[in-house]
């Protein structure tokens, strides 16, 4: 029997313990179903018997205190909420516990904004991560050392997992249920739960806001130059004149801003204007193409379809249902 151990921090997010307990229970029920015995062992720490959510709306009793957890197989690492870093250093003492299972054997699994938590093991660095892809950035200030693929929904490296923003977790648990058992049962998983398995990719979810909490001024007129002139064709050379710089160190100090290229930078500007029109505008492909700054279509559509992980035109269908068929 497997043991899955689902911490319960303070300052986290209650579905994000309570679906992980879910998903795993009713996986042991399918299998009893089916005249098996249940595979996993469920239980919930934290560092005291009982922790509030919602202002104390909520509360859950765990099961067991960490200290009194010697041996687990599996660690769940919820969402946490709030100001991050203050959550991280509520939940500090689950540092050593975390490394320690790990260093004994364990798998850890962080659930969106769990990977804050993870990460401040030290655990991911030099290794792949993702998380909500709103705070992305926030991410990659606090743990440069981890690399994150914020795009991802499920990232997988040396035994420690991660996903993507938000319910994107249920694809996550579906992929562990279907590591611990089999492809049949996490089927069986997806259809009670009514969760796409085929879903490994929440760039269509990600809307691009820049990266400004930086100390570069030089940088930030830069930036606010992109945006307010994306439909014109701009040139890293045009910018580096504009703004005094020599064009070798604009662009090494634009990336270490911004961790995109000037290129990577005026193409996101782009076409997260041309995603706006399609969601709120009965305009076609083309006519959002000419809009934004682009002339080739074929260019247009790989820029996009690489940024947003599908084309243009599926993603004008699926938020716009007022869409013109082209």
């Amino acid at each position: 029997m497997k043991t899955v151990s689902i911490l319960v921090p303070e300052s986290s997010v209650l579905q994000g313990i309570a679906d992980p307990r879910y998903m795993f229970t009713a996986v042991n029920e399918f299998l009893k179903s089916a005249g098996k015995p249940p595979l996993f062992h469920i239980q919930l720490l934290g560092l005291t018997k009982e922790v509030k959510f919602n202002g104390g709306a909520f509360s859950i009793h765990t099961d067991l205190l960490l200290d009194e957890a010697k041996k687990t197989d599996l660690i769940i690492v919820p969402p946490l909420s709030g100001d991050l870093d203050t959550a991280i250093k509520l939940n500090r003492e689950y540092v050593p516990w975390i490394v320690d299972q790990y260093h004994k054997g364990a798998e850890v699994a962080s659930l969106c904004l769990g990977a804050f938590l993870l990460a401040s093991t030290g655990l991911l660095n030099g290794k792949k991560c993702s998380t909500h892809w709103l705070f992305a950035n926030e991410f990659r200030n606090m743990f440069p050392q981890v690399e994150l693929i914020d795009e991802k929904v499920i990232t997988e490296e040396s035994h420690l997992y991660s996903s993507g923003g938000a319910t994107s977790y249920w694809n996550l648990l579906l992929y562990l249920v279907e590591k611990y058992t089999t492809r049949e049962m996490a089927i069986l998983a997806s259809k009670y739960f009514v969760i796409d398995m085929g879903r490994n990719d929440q760039s269509p979810f990600i809307i691009f806001r820049g990266q400004k909490d930086h100390e570069d001024e030089v940088v930030k007129n830069a930036q606010e130059y992109i945006e307010h002139n994306f439909q014109n064709k701009i040139s890293v050379d045009e910018l580096s004149e504009k703004f005094s710089t020599v064009r070798r160190t604009f662009e090494r100090r634009f990336k270490k801003s911004t961790h995109n290229t000037v290129i990577e930078y005026i193409q996101r500007v782009k076409i997260e204007a041309a995603k706006k029109s399609f969601e709120t505008s009965r305009k076609t492909i083309y006519e959002v193409m000419y809009e934004v700054g682009y002339t080739d279509i074929k260019a247009f559509r790989d820029v996009f379809k690489r940024i947003t992980g599908m084309p243009p035109v599926d993603y004008r269908n699926k938020y716009n249902k007022d869409a013109v068929v082209v």
